[in-house]
């Protein structure tokens, strides 16, 4: 279970003298770094005696409370506690980094923009499905007021879901939730939703080409484009991040005593109509590019669009760009009286939650497989929100499994020839959206139901063959981990560290930083380098690397927990000057290269580069021993670490020698 740091937050912003005593507030490595409007309203004593508190440093202009390696845990805590607004006067300057790809950036984005709404999204799609077989079987009525209000509670959530998305999106980006909740509530205000179809026509931008769209209305005379945003993803992430981009720039310069009120309004006044103007309209054009080309995939081949269109459907719900599909799909009901377009996405649902199933045969993991089988029920009602941002895209390998057995299911609805001739409802329940009302083609329905068995079945087997050891790595990494700490009767191992560095040992106590020499970090020894490449000390993972590159932090295949600072006050230099070898979550064995560092740019910029080594879990072992004095190089024995027990040992030793007779 992660670690509350709610009290503690509470703790540190009392002692600081409340939320409205800070004009900023960062972190680095160890420490939150506050700037104080005025200092003697902190409490260096009840901070110093907190516990999670290490000490309290007053230096370079900022009030120092030092944490330790849980600091940007507790950052975040402070920043929540304290209702600051987030990223912009209280960004991270010098936060973790993030070497991952694009890719996998954007998956984590999605993911956890979507993971604290997943419990509802489930509930809305269940209910949501269930009131819609109650209604096809007759049991009620589409009109009686039962039906009504039992299918908004299940909707309201799909339709409003820029509201909900506009506050974890904000918090994603460290941004005023409310803000972005505004953001949300305005993408799906009644009047703008109503512009979408409004009959009046200004003109037509683009006209007679794939990109021609009606101006309904204009903003300070500029043509704008609308569009209907409720149940879109993409442009209200889009706006929110601008939205941030725009808050942070505000908070600025905007005067303190103004700042509640007038930064919101600058924020809204200037990143909704750019969203309304310029985002929504390119997430438009985007969607109807696609629609043009399915369609002229489907002109080609029924078979070839079908395998297209249900490998990728999913991934452009995820994007919000499907609505050009949909648009497609409108016009088409409208001037044929049936669409073979977005019919053939809608029994990728079943691929999706055959994956899921297989997911909850083979997870050992307690909380995914109860999110699973949540997002499993929701998805047999065709809503799939739950399994796709909460089970498979995290894990990347099942969702494109899931993609592939899509793609069997459109490819074939496409044989079948299989069309739509009404909007179709979801999962089963858009069975009879294929069936004709001038008389039922019975091999188009009869080819709907055989594509959502077929998808299910091959979901499931593809994830049981090819899946299985993406379910569970977190979750096995964490186990693994605990196992490794426990061992030796759940204590650390004993350990050697050897020199990151080539240079000269200086004891810990003569650094020129009262964190590290009181050893309050933790116990270890410094090294003033005579070159610029820092290795790693033992073999072990990276747990911590930071964007500015002046520190990391190792946890070693014994147990043991360190951190190499690079100089000191470094974090001020953003980075110049250093180079980061690796990435956090990296396994790395003593030897391998982890920093590059300019030592003459560092100096010559007025910084020392005497670099602590601190064993940060110190208390856990029962003796850190300096090994080496002098000079040293990399890979020399530097410490030794024993473990509690064989410390405890030692000293049984000592106080009965006759022991050491056995």
């Amino acid at each position: 279970m992660a670690k509350n740091y709610t009290a503690l937050a509470k703790t540190i912003l009392k002692g600081v003298g409340g939320s409205k005593n800070i004009n900023n507030v960062t972190h680095c490595t160890t420490r939150l770094r506050f700037k104080l409007k005025d200092v003697s309203k902190a409490n260096d004593d009840d901070l110093k005696n907190t516990d999670g508190v290490v000490t309290v440093v007053k230096a370079a202009g900022q009030y120092q409370v030092v944490i330790g390696n849980e600091v940007a845990d507790v950052y975040e805590a402070v920043l929540k506690e304290g209702h600051l607004p987030g990223g912009g006067e209280v960004a991270d300057d010098d936060g973790e980094e993030d070497d991952t790809s694009f890719m996998n950036k954007a998956i984590a984005l999605i993911s956890g923009i979507f993971t604290d709404i997943l419990g509802p999204l489930s509930a809305g799609g269940i209910i949501k499905g269930l009131v819609v077989m109650f209604a096809a079987f007759g049991w009620l009525s589409t009109r009686s007021g039962t039906y009504q209000i039992l299918y908004s509670i299940g909707d309201s959530i799909f339709y409003f879901l820029p509201v909900f998305l506009g506050v974890t999106t904000a918090r994603r980006f460290r941004m005023n939730q409310f803000i972005g909740l505004a953001i949300g509530a305005v993408l799906t205000y009644p009047n703008i939703v109503a512009l979408a179809s409004s009959k009046t026509v200004l003109g037509t931008l683009f006209k007679g080409t794939a990109f021609a769209s009606e101006i309904h209305t204009t903003f300070l005379g500029i043509p704008v484009v609308t569009m209907s945003y409720t149940s879109t993803v993409l442009p209200v992430i889009a706006a929110v991040w601008f939205g941030s981009v725009i808050e942070h720039w505000a908070n600025r310069w905007v005067p303190t005593v103004i700042k509640t009120f007038i930064v919101p309004v600058i924020t809204m006044v200037i990143t909704l109509p750019v969203t309304l103007i310029v985002i929504g309209p390119i997430t438009t054009w985007v969607g109807d590019a696609i629609g043009a080309v399915m369609a002229a995939v489907y002109g080609f081949s029924p078979i070839v669009a079908g395998i297209l269109m249900g490998a990728v459907w999913q991934i452009l719900v995820i994007f919000g760009v499907h609505w050009g599909i949909v648009a497609v799909t409108t016009a088409d009901l409208a001037s044929l009286g049936y669409d073979p377009i977005l019919g053939l996405t809608c029994m990728v649902c079943y691929a999706q939650i055959g994956v899921v199933l297989a997911i909850i045969r083979q997870t050992k993991d307690p909380s995914l497989k109860k999110n699973a089988i949540g997002a499993f029920f929701s998805g047999l009602f065709g809503v799939t929100e739950p399994s796709i941002y909460g089970v498979t895209l995290p894990r990347k390998v099942p969702f494109v499994l899931s993609c592939i057995a899509g793609a069997v299911s459109g490819g074939v609805i496409g044989a079948f020839g299989s069309r739509l001739y009404m909007l179709p409802s979801m999962g089963v329940f858009a069975i009879p959206a294929y069936v004709n009302p001038d008389g039922m083609v019975v091999i188009q329905v009869v080819g709907v139901i055989v594509a959502a068995v077929i998808a299910f079945i091959v979901g499931f087997l593809l994830q049981i063959l090819f899946g299985k050891k993406y379910v569970d790595q977190e979750f096995n990494e964490k186990q693994a981990q605990k196992e490794a700490i426990l061992a030796d009767g759940g204590a650390v191992q004993g350990a050697t560290v050897v020199s990151p560095l080539d240079g000269t040992v200086i004891p810990l106590a003569e650094v020129d930083d009262e964190v590290f020499s009181s050893g309050a970090m933790g116990q270890g020894v410094a090294i003033e380098p005579t070159n610029g490449l820092l290795c790693a000390p033992v073999d072990g993972q990276v747990v911590m690397t930071f964007a500015t590159g002046h520190a990391i932090g190792l946890k070693s295949s014994q147990g043991a927990e360190l951190l190499i600072h690079i100089g000191m006050d470094t974090v001020n230099l953003q980075g110049k000057g250093f180079e980061t070898l690796v990435q956090k979550g990296q396994m790395v064995s003593a030897g391998d290269p982890l920093v590059k560092f300019d030592l003459a740019a560092i100096k010559e910029a007025g910084y020392t580069v005497t670099t602590p080594i601190v064993i940060t879990n110190s208390k856990d072992f029962g003796k850190v021993s300096q090994v080496a004095t002098g000079e040293v190089k990399t890979g020399d024995k530097l410490l030794d670490l024993q473990p509690q027990a064989v410390d405890q040992l030692t000293q049984d030793l000592v106080a009965n020698p006759q022991l050491n007779a056995n």
